[in-house]
């Protein structure tokens, strides 16, 4: 991971230095070349807000109208505001429905889930790139960073596989094999794309091609990474995931409703839709929202409990004993508040003051990775990252907070639940002791010959 994590800022440095410190004036190389055709001003300094800071985004079905032809004669003669109102409103009731169905159907599915949205994230931004500089025809481009997006799956959820499956592993010999030397087979996967890129390097373009190179590394770190916390939060507990996800859905529509009715106030130039009032109001409905969703799940075994495996049928299992976060327990509350509430006491559970927390960072914090996205989509002027969904944009227009919040969750479950990792580390021993225990059970019941 630290050689991965040097490559790629290596490589972005690179790109970076060579952009802004050379880059500014009309490069050429001896034979006379353009490389990139990127050109400052007549006076050599850069303008970063010029109009040749970076190369337009070709048209794509992206830029066209998607929604259904049902909903446009619906919503035929209303006023485009409205019309995207209603549009965006009928999706997400759609889109919500269809997390509380993927949410039923257990783990195994949520994992799918999260893997097919990290490839399409990755497959929008890298469509980006490539429509940008289609016309240089740079050999490999495509298929190298879907060979490094395969390598680094490979990496992360082989790691996942023997921390949570050992049990399973152990009982295959080709598992066994490649559990032992996963680390070494990934390293020489990831050597074997490196040195394809270096023998794909074409004199005209080295440059370009490098800026290509920094752009999927940086993408992997972004997307990819960003995911393989998601499912280590799922395997902390259905809730570590449930409920980071949940708050961030509830602070983007409300902000939206809120800016929407009562917005006057623009927030941020990247975004000049949105508003303070949508600000203010998405916090605090987030906060109540998220306080209230803690107190639902924390009831429930199923969502509390870290996934595990079941040594009889070989699937998942959410079976254990609470910890203390999802306990009912008694505080004492401030004196202030015991005059108003004219109560001294109050039953929580411990996560739901943890929720406090969640919400805040995904109501405060998680938006900026909201402008992040809108940055880069105003560096190469489209509107979204693809259509997928008629009136949100592309998939990575609905999981740009999404994945800050994942990497906020998984610090915050390491800095402040160790306890909680020790505890998924006991019940990881109970089971692989119940394994041992059937398996001995299973041989001393075989049949047995007798001798003559």
């Amino acid at each position: 991971i630290v050689f991965c994590y040097r490559l790629v800022i290596t490589a972005l440095c690179a790109a970076v230095l060579s952009r802004y410190l050379n880059g500014c004036v009309f490069w050429q190389e001896a034979d006379g070349d353009d490389r990139l055709g990127l050109q400052g001003d007549a006076d050599g300094e850069c303008d970063g807000d010029s109009k040749a800071d970076t190369p337009d985004v070709p048209p794509s079905t992206a830029d066209l109208d998607n929604t259904p032809e049902y909903l446009n004669k619906a919503l035929e003669g209303l006023p485009p505001r409205w019309k995207n109102y209603w549009i965006r409103g009928v999706l997400s009731l759609a889109m919500i429905s269809g997390f509380f169905l993927i949410i039923y159907m257990g783990p195994v599915t949520l994992i799918f889930v999260v893997m097919t949205i990290q490839i399409k994230c990755f497959h929008e931004i890298i469509t980006i790139g490539y429509r940008v500089y289609h016309s240089y025809e740079l050999p490999w481009f495509r298929s190298l960073s879907w060979y490094f997006l395969i390598c680094v799956n490979y990496f992360f959820y082989g790691e996942t596989v023997a921390d949570y499956f050992g049990a399973l592993v152990q009982r295959e010999e080709p598992l066994q094999f490649l559990a032992r030397y996963h680390r070494f087979i990934s390293f020489a996967l990831y050597l074997a794309g490196f040195c394809m890129f270096v023998l794909s390097l074409v004199k005209k373009h080295y440059r370009l091609q490098f800026y290509m190179f920094a752009w999927t590394h940086v993408t992997l770190l972004i997307v990819v990474t960003q995911s393989h916390l998601v499912i280590q939060n799922l395997f902390e507990g259905m809730i570590w995931f449930i409920v980071p996800i949940s708050i961030v859905i509830c602070n983007d529509i409300m902000a939206y409703l809120f800016g929407f009715f009562f917005g006057r106030t623009p927030l941020i130039k990247l975004s000049p839709k949105k508003t303070w009032e949508g600000f203010i109001g998405g916090f605090f409905s987030t906060v109540v929202f998220g306080f209230f969703l803690a107190y639902l799940l924390s009831q429930f075994q199923y969502f509390v409990c870290p996934v595990g495996i079941n040594s009889e049928t070989n699937g998942f299992t959410v079976e254990c004993e609470p910890s203390d976060i999802f306990v009912m327990q008694e505080y004492t509350l401030p004196t202030v508040v015991q005059n108003t509430l004219r109560q001294k006491t109050v039953n929580l559970y411990p996560f739901q003051i943890h929720s406090i927390f969640l919400s805040s960072f995904a109501s405060l914090i998680g938006p900026f990775g909201g402008f992040f996205a809108s940055g880069f989509k105003r560096a190469f002027k489209i509107k979204d990252f693809a259509s997928t969904i008629p009136g949100h944009g592309g998939i990575m227009d609905r999981f740009d907070c999404q994945y800050l919040m994942a990497t906020f969750t998984h610090v915050y479950i390491a800095s402040f639940f160790i306890y909680l990792q020790i505890y998924v580390f006991i019940i990881k021993l109970e089971v692989t002791e119940k394994q041992k225990q059937l398996r001995n059970r299973q041989g001393n019941t075989a049949p047995r010959c007798r001798p003559g």
